[in-house]
């Protein structure tokens, strides 16, 4: 576009050559005028008034390599920047600088409007460096720990609704619908969780709770929260375990440490959680006493996805349904910690005090209102090394526990809770993991406290009671797994358990897996002999037995064929010889993202199954039905959720999670069919757009920018205005943005004074972009085609304006060549399409 670079080289080399001759230590900024008195005659026509490639530094700091233009009265004014990939500056300050220097900044000590601390802008000829001084220029910003909240605060609010539902054939309905909200007003966030839940069976009561619903306040490394809340460990690391009953609700005060509070970590756990099934089934995931999660498990040993369970460090309840049978309740760990950020800030705490309610609450009927308070500490005791501690009044009963966590080397770590509560007992979590080349040892010892008196047996007639063999004390499980990874593509896994209490005896689970290729496509096969305790599930036998399982890929892309076949013992205590056969595809550009369906034959029949996942614009989610092979019960479960945005005086409705807490509103008009955008969160992820109204999660609390791109390799002859947009809002706020893309075509022309000599240097303006004219008058840019009009400007002066009609103009390769346009005061912005002179 701009024929200028090679011009720019030699006049940098020609003032090198000037500056060698006339060398002088100090130096003092001299204007633009005086930088080209040693530049010959015929080169000075092409330094000011046309587009000159320079490199801009902020502070010494590389801001980016750009095209501007030099006028004669020392003002610089920025065309665009032409790189920018090697710069660390974030794209939000470089978009302040980006709107400063495009209006036309003058050289010299800044008086006005000087934005970010700005001190003075030079130019050196030398060079050809641009360089911009700020107050900033001493200090280390590389040692910022905060970041700032928006100087005016934010605004905003965000629903996040949630449905999970399970039942069956001869079953209650039962489920949970959960809504979670945060919003922002000023500096201060606010958040409420409530949730509505039926737990089938006997027990149609529908439950109600109110978890939270408090203001909560941001300072530098700590918190301030108020209102009604669940005290929880908030801000520490590693949270101590303790026996017994959870914190009741209380209406207090609480203070801790703070890192971004309540970031969703879309991670599996540290230490996976496994579960044992004998037949198909389905595992519920309960969080004080309320389903957060459910999903479908085939037979044999298999961890559970904890990806999409809530980061932290908390107990949960896992019960393994199988036929509609609660057949296994443990208690878990899940363990989805955030990292030590700051070393240098060795104490990290949490404090509570408050009085029990049961605010809009009907899920214990005991009476409320004692005192509860609460402390816990996390202590960095070297860089490997964490140490807790906690102390906490909970129902009248005391519970204190006590951490460590500790990075043994690169390869090994250990985690251990010791923990004692009145009336309950003493109990103990040690995790330990070691790492080597090719795999893995994990050894674990868990001591925890189980209550089944809110678990069922079912009837052969599909009643559901509660089950008689209830069991409430401690129970504890011992295990050590072992993965190893073999030469081609082999490898091994074990597992050894012991366990006491609700579950007696030793369990050995032994596999072996290994890719390959068959018939011409990925193939996966796997190999599973286990002894696993008795169970309900095996009439009272232990369970013994082999599996083969063959994964391939067969059909179309996204296409996968697996089958298995084994032997077990069955539900009455015999030999149970079984088979499955499943089917899954992968869909693109469709509601359905996925669907899976399976056949299974065993002793008892055949039963059936089908998963599927969805995504719309507004609802997502996925679900699962089965039919059973021994009754032919057919059981289900759903799970549903959407999000609702309110901001900028805009709602929106939508299926995408609302990411780190905040998020943004854009509205996208488009004269284009069938387009595809993308919006980058340059400190998060992408989000697709749409025409029409779209929600973009972004990252509370930082200042960050989100670009508009094209989607795919292929953008159409479009602009996008604008380009990016930047934001700075607090957890719970929500911006509002609208973005226009516009059908361009690319137009040449020569811009001509009424005498008919060239003109240099003049801005050449569309809705779409902006060109400026060479020293022989040509000009080329992007026009945008529903609008073709054209201004040229003079620094701050409109000097003439042309409509153009497109269809009287000569096209090659893509490019509207519109041929001379002059230049006169009585150029009307209405006028007809000025034909191209001869020149």
């Amino acid at each position: 576009m701009f024929p200028m670079k090679p011009i720019a080289a030699a006049l940098a080399l020609l003032a090198c050559s000037a500056a060698w001759a006339t060398a002088d230590n100090s130096y003092t900024p001299r204007s633009l005028l005086a930088q080209a008195k040693g530049l010959p005659s015929e080169f000075e026509e092409h330094f000011f008034d046309v587009p000159l490639a320079v490199r801009i530094e902020r502070d010494e700091v590389f801001l980016g390599e750009a095209m501007v233009i030099l006028s004669r009265d020392d003002r610089l004014t920025l065309l665009d920047f032409t790189d920018i990939s090697d710069s660390p500056i974030q794209p939000a300050e470089r978009d302040t600088w980006s709107d400063y220097l495009q209006q036309g900044a003058a050289l010299g000590s800044c008086t006005q409007t000087c934005p970010e601390k700005m001190l003075a802008v030079h130019y050196n000829l030398e060079n050809s460096l641009v360089s911009i001084l700020t107050e900033n220029a001493e200090h280390d910003t590389d040692h910022q720990r905060y970041y700032h909240q928006p100087q005016d605060g934010s605004t905003g609010l965000i629903v996040s609704n949630q449905l999970n539902l399970n039942g069956g054939q001869a079953q209650e309905l039962g489920g949970r619908f959960g809504v979670e909200a945060s919003s922002s007003l000023g500096n201060w966030s606010h958040a409420l969780n409530l949730q509505l839940a039926r737990l089938g069976g006997p027990d149609t009561q529908l439950y109600h709770a109110l978890y939270s619903l408090y203001a909560q306040r941001e300072f530098e490394g700590q918190f301030l929260r108020l209102g009604y809340f669940t005290p929880t460990s908030e801000g520490l690391n590693r949270q101590p375990r303790a026996f017994g009953a959870a914190p009741d609700i209380a209406v207090g005060v609480m203070l801790g440490s703070s890192d971004s509070l309540a970031i969703n970590n879309p991670k599996p756990s540290v230490y996976p959680i496994y579960v044992t099934s004998n037949r198909q089934g389905s595992v519920e995931i309960y969080r004080n006493g309320l389903l957060i999660n459910t999903q479908a498990v085939a037979a044999g040993l298999q961890s559970i996805d904890t990806r999409p369970l809530p980061g932290g460090i908390y107990e949960v309840e896992v019960r393994l349904v199988e036929d509609g049978q609660v057949t296994a309740t443990t208690q878990e760990l899940v363990y989805k910690p955030n990292n030590w950020r700051n070393h240098d800030e060795r104490w990290r705490y949490n404090v509570f005090a408050g009085r029990e309610s049961t605010l809009f609450n009907n899920w214990e009927q005991r009476d409320k209102g004692d005192m509860t308070a609460g402390a816990s500490l996390n202590y960095l005791l070297h860089p490997r090394v964490i140490v807790g501690l906690s102390g906490r009044q909970v129902q009248e009963r005391m519970q204190y526990g006590a951490s460590i966590d500790w990075t043994l080397a690169t390869q090994a770590s250990l985690y251990a809770n010791v923990y004692q509560t009145q009336d309950h007992g003493t109990g103990m979590d040690v995790q330990g993991l070691y790492s080597y080349g090719a795999g893995s040892v994990i050894a674990s010892h868990n001591r925890s406290w189980l209550d089944t008196r809110n678990t069922y047996d079912t009837l052969p007639d599909g009643t559901r009671l509660r089950t008689r063999q209830t069991f409430v004390g401690q129970t504890s499980t011992s295990s050590l797994s072992i993965n190893h990874r073999l030469i081609n593509q082999h490898s091994l896994n074990a597992r050894l358990s012991h366990s006491q209490g609700n579950v007696e005896g030793v369990g050995l689970d032994l596999g072996w897996s290994k890719h390959d290729r068959l018939f011409g496509s990925d193939a996966n096969w796997r190999l599973s002999l286990f002894d696993r305790p008795a169970s309900r599930s095996t009439g009272d036998r232990r369970n013994r037995g082999v599996d083969l399982t063959l994964n391939l890929a067969l059909g179309g892309p996204g296409e996968q064929w697996s089958g298995s076949i084994g032997s077990r013992t069955s539900r009455d205590g015999k030999r149970d010889n079984n088979g499955s056969l499943t089917y899954r595809k992968d869909l693109s550009g469709h509601v359905l993202q996925n669907v899976s369906a399976t056949v299974l034959t065993d002793t008892y029949g055949v039963g059936l199954s089908g998963m599927t996942s969805f995504h719309g614009d507004m609802l997502a989610g996925d679900a699962f039905a089965q039919r059973s092979s021994f009754n032919g019960n057919l059981t289900g479960g759903l799970n549903l959720h959407s999000t609702f945005a309110v901001g900028g005086r805009k709602m929106a409705l939508t299926s995408q999670y609302h990411g780190d807490g905040a998020g943004m509103i854009v509205d996208v008009e488009t004269d284009l069919d069938d387009i595809t955008l993308r919006a980058d969160d340059l400190s998060g992820g992408s989000t697709a757009l749409r025409p029409g109204r779209n929600f973009v999660p972004l990252t509370a609390y930082r200042t960050g920018s989100v670009a508009f791109d094209f989607d795919g390799n292929h953008p159409p002859a479009a602009n996008i205005q604008p380009p990016r947009s930047a934001y700075h809002i607090n957890k719970g706020g929500v911006d509002y943005r609208k973005i226009r893309v516009m059908k361009t075509v690319t137009v040449l022309g020569r811009l001509l004074d009424p005498q008919g000599r060239p003109l240099k240097g003049h801005h050449v303006i569309n809705h779409a972009s902006r060109g400026v004219s060479e020293v022989d008058g040509f000009f080329s840019m992007e026009m945008n085609a529903g609008s073709p009009t054209l201004e040229v400007r003079r620094g701050n002066q409109l000097l003439c304006q042309f409509r153009l009609d497109p269809s009287k103009a000569r096209s090659e390769n893509d490019v509207l060549m519109i041929g001379d346009l002059r230049c006169t005061p009585d150029t009307l912005a209405d006028g007809a399409f000025e034909r191209p002179t001869s020149g």
